[in-house]
C-alpha cells in the first residue's frame, strides 16, 4: 500500500495571488489562420516565417507535465486555426492518449472541417467551438476575407455527423455589422441542435481604437431579441455562471416554438474574471495568464531543456503577476495568443 501511494504523482498545482487554480490549458497551435477576420487579424499582418513553434512531440510532453504536475485537466487547441497544421491528427491523438486529459476540445473556423471531422474525432477529439459571425454570404467574405460561408456550413454538418458534440457555435457581435443577425443564428442552432454563443467585442487587436462605438453589450443582444425569443430559462444558477463557464446560458424559448441553447459571453460588462482558471500558451511556448495581457514568460526553453520543474517555474512566476480582473485594453492580437 505504502509502495502505490509512492508511486502517485504529486500534483504542485498552479495559483494566482487570489487562489486561482489552472485547470484549463488553452494551447494554440499556430498563428496561422486562413481567414483575416476584422476584429481578429490586422490586414497587413503576415506571420514571420522559421518562427519556433511547437512539435507535435513537444506538445505531448507539455501537456502531460501539465496533467501530470500542475493539475490541468481540461484542453482545448486553438489558433490562429488549428487546422492549419498538417499534423493536427497527430496532435489530437498524442493529447487524447493521455491518461488524466478529461475534455478535449478545439476552436476553429471550420473552413476545412468537412474534412477533417471524422478523422479528428477518431483521433480523440471530443467536441468542438465553430466561429460564425453571420449567415449573409457577402458580409461573411466582408467580415471574414474569404468567400467560405458554404465551406463553413458543411464543415458544422460534418461535426455533427462525426459526433463531435456538444457543437458551440461562437458569434462575436459588432454593432452596424452583424448584430440583426442573431435571430437567423439562433434559428440555425435550432435546426442544427446545437448551441449559439454571443460574445462581446473586446477592446483588442484591430477594432481597438473604434471598440466603443462597435460594441454591444451581451444585456443589449437579449434585448434585440424580443420579437424572437418568447421567454429565457437560465441553464444552471439563477444569479451567477457555473463555475469556469465564460458564458451565461439558457434555453431560448422561441415564439415559434421552437427552442435553443444560447450562451452569452461578457468580458466586458460583466467579466467572469474571480472564476478564470484557464493558462494560454502559444505555439512559441510564450504564456499568457489573461486573454487581455502581455505575456508574462516562456517555456520552450525549459521544454526543449527537458526541465519540467522550470516549466512549473515559470508558470508559478507567470500567475504571480496576474490581476484581479483583466486589463481595459489588450495590447495583443487574438490570432497570436489564441481565444
Amino acid at each position: 500500500m505504502l509502495l502505490d501511494l509512492l508511486e502517485i504523482p504529486r500534483v504542485r498545482g498552479v495559483a494566482d495571488r487570489q487562489h486561482r487554480r489552472i485547470e484549463y490549458l488553452r494551447l494554440s497551435l499556430t498563428k496561422a489562420c486562413s481567414m483575416r477576420c476584422v476584429y481578429c487579424r490586422p490586414r497587413q499582418l503576415n506571420h514571420p516565417r522559421g518562427e519556433p513553434m511547437l512539435s507535435p512531440d513537444e506538445v505531448e510532453r507539455l501537456v502531460r507535465h501539465l496533467v501530470e504536475s500542475v493539475g490541468v485537466r481540461k484542453v482545448r487547441l486553438t489558433g490562429g486555426d488549428p487546422t492549419c497544421r498538417k499534423d493536427l491528427v497527430e496532435i489530437v491523438e498524442r493529447v487524447a492518449g493521455i491518461d488524466g486529459v478529461a475534455d478535449l476540445a478545439m476552436t476553429t473556423n471550420a473552413l476545412t472541417l468537412d474534412k477533417l471531422a471524422m478523422p479528428l474525432k477518431r483521433a480523440g477529439l471530443g467536441r468542438v467551438n465553430i466561429s460564425l459571425d453571420t449567415l449573409d454570404p457577402e458580409r461573411f467574405a466582408a467580415m471574414t476575407g474569404v468567400d467560405g460561408l458554404t465551406r463553413v456550413l458543411a464543415g458544422i454538418d460534418a461535426a455533427i455527423d462525426a459526433g463531435l458534440r456538444p457543437i458551440k457555435l461562437n458569434c462575436v457581435v459588432l454593432r452596424g455589422e452583424n448584430d440583426g443577425e442573431l435571430a437567423s443564428l439562433i434559428r440555425l442552432a435550432v435546426r442544427r441542435d446545437i448551441e449559439v454563443r454571443f460574445i462581446e467585442l473586446m477592446p483588442m487587436g484591430p477594432l481597438a481604437s473604434t471598440w466603443a462605438e462597435r460594441y454591444v453589450t451581451a444585456e443589449q443582444m437579449r434585448d434585440g431579441l424580443s420579437d424572437t425569443v418568447a421567454s429565457w430559462e437560465r441553464v444552471g444558477q439563477a444569479d451567477s455562471p457555473a463555475k469556469h463557464d465564460a458564458a451565461r446560458r439558457y434555453l431560448a424559448r422561441l415564439h415559434d416554438g421552437g427552442v435553443a441553447r444560447v450562451g452569452f459571453i461578457s468580458p466586458m460588462s460583466d467579466h467572469f474574471c474571480e472564476q478564470c482558471n484557464r493558462l494560454r500558451i502559444t505555439a512559441n511556448g510564450d504564456v499568457f495568464p489573461c486573454l487581455m495581457d502581455e505575456p508574462r514568460g516562456n517555456v520552450l526553453s525549459a521544454l526543449r531543456d527537458g526541465d519540467p520543474d522550470a516549466i512549473t517555474d515559470e508558470l508559478e512566476r507567470a500567475y504571480d503577476g496576474k490581476a484581479d480582473v483583466h486589463p481595459p485594453i489588450a495590447p495583443g492580437v487574438m490570432t497570436h495568443i489564441g481565444g
